[in-house]
């Protein structure tokens, strides 16, 4: 006797795998930010080299911008409206934001950006 799967029982496995993974996805996204995972992920990114960051432990980089009290300045870098999702993306991908910025990339997934820039917006 052949226990293979049939053709038809494979696929309704790909597809009940794909939502599954569709329903997690969107759930992630829905998920709201994290700030004290934020602060804790701004020490493994190593943020603070660059950056002095209150609250995260080692942050007295001098190369770039301080971030005390990053939340209530009104730009990213001086050109960016200092929004959410703009932050996130810039945390994750400065030059596509602002082409010239002495920023990097430093790998950050986008859900790690999120908390971290939810983070940062509580910086007053």
């Amino acid at each position: 006797m052949d226990r293979r799967p049939s053709f038809s029982s494979s696929v309704a496995l790909q597809a009940l795998a794909a939502g599954c993974l569709a329903v997690a996805a969107s759930c992630a996204a829905a998920s709201p930010a994290d700030a004290a995972r934020g602060r804790l992920l701004l020490t493994q990114y190593q943020c603070g080299a660059c950056h002095v960051i209150p609250g995260v432990a080692g942050a007295r980089g001098g190369e770039g911008p301080t971030l005390v009290a990053f939340g209530r300045r009104s730009y990213i870098a001086g050109q960016v409206p200092n929004r959410d999702d703009l932050l996130a993306r810039w945390i994750v991908a400065p030059a596509s934001l602002v082409a010239d910025t002495p920023m990097p990339a430093m790998g950050a997934s986008p859900r790690d950006a999120r908390d971290m820039a939810a983070y940062l917006r509580t910086l007053r």
